[in-house]
């Protein structure tokens, strides 16, 4: 402070602008990851529950399936159609509506706090589901448990992408998607434990068991420091200056944490005159839809960028295994134990989720979305044509899920991660909080489309499409070959005001051999020794101090 102002040593190069880093902050970083088990553990454990014989027994009615019962009694021993479409489907619906108004709030109260929230109602969803005896309660706590999800799956990633270093953002951010499918492989060996129980505790435990995630990482956000940009946009810099300094294991007064601030700064002052400085509620809204959608630096360009990308990773068909992995495997006939290979189709996600920390930031992230989209459509093609060509058969069977474990090791080591580090860098400071909620809740959106169509699509009694719905899956993941070819930039390694550069300056197919050449602190200016004007400070902390 000086003159009670804040003085920022602006960068001298585009080098500049990040301060090493230490192993503690790395961990900071890679802890708020686990929110991932939110989204996995319901994942794994809702596929599983649907297919245990007292879960439907509880849920539906129905008399438990005797030695003597005819085939079509034992078959016909499900949750219906469209239970099992509500059951799955009424969660995404309830993260949907929590992603959307934990943007706004997130600008409100703080990034650490909004997820701190939704740790708090997706508790009292699981409260409700564990007393559940009747489906109506049931779908209640999925759909609070849902908008709980919804505060932690948006916020999260906007969290990890303002905290995380540039060198290492994208294995950070995959990190989430790390634990999605270790959320799904321990709800996958919980229902495996419990599917036998001849009582409520057969999926009363299974549900149980989330509430030690919400309450982990609860805890654990208490200790982490907010966001640095967050309070940037409030116009507080003090404290974002010691919560960059916590996040990079640098003292305040270190010229890297007053260089990496000074350019947050600048990059937040040049954002705001560029949508028309101050607006109401109404208007930064509409400043997400702002420009021209040829421009690929545009508002507007971004907004559809993110969205469409978390609708791509929904159009993989990933969720139908995960989701239906059970009841569909159980539909091939000759499988003796279906939850034997759900558990092992969840551990392939997982051990094959850990390449992306290296592949992400060594090759990138277009290399990784386009060849993850082709080897997908090679192996769900290969599943739907011997499916239909001889699915009876138990050769074929077992070439089916040998390539769809092939088809689980693509989507996790590519599209997996990729979608949601694509998402965390696309956006401005000004707008990135609601762009990262709309993007995340398009995600909630087609997976709750996916997950109310899908039991209509394979179920016997419905479409009756068994292993014929991969080549919808497939013909989809072709549609995402060419949405990652011509729309997707490289931003390896860039800082997140950096990326405002590349999109104004380069096309994607150009983007890999982009360098900056600038830096916003010295494109704004700064005085005869070296410092960020006050003006822009100044500037900054009024527009922030008003929000």
């Amino acid at each position: 402070m000086r003159g009670g102002g804040v003085v920022l040593l602006a960068p001298s190069n585009v080098d500049r602008v990040e301060a090493p880093v230490t192993a503690k902050a790395y961990f900071m970083c890679a802890f708020a990851a686990f929110a991932g088990i939110f989204f996995g553990y319901d994942s794994g454990y809702v596929n599983g529950v649907m297919g245990m014989k007292y879960f439907v027994h509880t849920f539906t009615k129905l008399p438990y399936p005797t030695a003597d019962s005819s085939a079509e009694e034992k078959a016909n021993f499900v949750v219906p159609a469209s239970q099992q479409s509500l059951i799955v489907s009424i969660l995404s619906a309830g993260t949907f509506i929590g992603a959307v108004v934990a943007g706004d709030v997130a600008d409100i109260i703080g990034r650490r706090p909004t997820i701190i929230a939704g740790c708090g109602i997706f508790s009292i969803g699981v409260v409700l589901q564990v007393a559940a005896t009747f489906y109506g309660l049931l779908v209640a706590g999925r759909f609070i448990a849902g908008l709980g999800v919804g505060f932690v799956s948006a916020i999260i990633i906007l969290y990890m992408s303002e905290i995380a270093p540039k060198k290492v953002r994208g294995a950070v951010v995959s990190g989430y998607q790390f634990c999605i499918t270790v959320g799904i492989l321990l709800a996958s060996c919980v229902v495996y434990g419990t599917q036998d129980l001849p009582h409520s505790g057969s999926y009363r435990i299974p549900i149980a068991i989330q509430w030690a995630w919400a309450l982990i990482l609860a805890v654990g956000l208490f200790l982490l420091p907010e966001s640095p940009r967050y309070f940037v946009k409030r116009g507080r810099l003090d404290r974002a200056r010691n919560a960059l300094s916590r996040l990079r294991g640098q003292p305040e007064n270190s010229e890297f944490i007053e260089q990496e601030l000074a350019e947050i700064v600048a990059n937040h002052e040049f954002e705001l005159n560029a949508i028309g400085g101050e607006t109401g509620y109404v208007q930064s809204w509409l400043n997400c839809f702002k420009g021209s959608i040829s421009n690929p630096g545009s508002n507007l360009r971004r907004t559809l960028l993110g969205t469409t990308a978390q609708m791509m990773q929904q159009f993989t068909g990933i969720n139908f295994i995960f989701y239906f992995g059970t009841v569909f495997f159980q539909s091939l006939g000759t499988i003796k134990n279906p939850f034997l290979i759900s558990l092992i189709t969840t551990l392939v996600n997982v051990c094959s989720t850990p390449i992306s920390f290296w592949t992400v930031e060594k090759f990138g992230r277009r290399p990784l979305l386009l060849w993850g989209a082709a080897g997908m459509v090679v192996c769900q093609f290969i599943v739907a044509i011997a499916g239909t060509i001889n699915g009876s058969n138990p050769s074929t069977v077992s070439a089916e899920i040998a390539f769809i474990c092939f088809y689980i090791f693509w989507f996790a080591s590519t599209w997996g991660p990729g979608a949601w580090v694509v998402v965390g860098e696309m956006f401005p400071l000004a707008i990135r909080s609601r762009g990262v909620a709309m993007s995340v809740a398009s995600n909630w959106f087609w997976n709750c489309i996916i997950a109310v169509i899908t039991p209509y699509m394979v179920n016997p009694d419905q479409g009756n499409l068994g292993a014929k719905v991969f080549f919808v899956w497939g013909s989809l993941c072709v549609g995402c070959f060419f949405w990652a070819y011509f729309l997707v930039y490289e931003t390896k390694g860039l800082s997140l005001e950096q990326v405002d550069q590349l999109l104004a300056e380069t096309t994607p197919r150009a983007s890999k051999n982009w360098r900056p050449t600038k830096t916003y602190a010295a494109a704004l200016g700064v005085n005869e020794k070296g410092e960020l004007k006050s003006e822009i400070i100044e500037d900054v902390q009024r527009r922030g101090s008003v929000f």
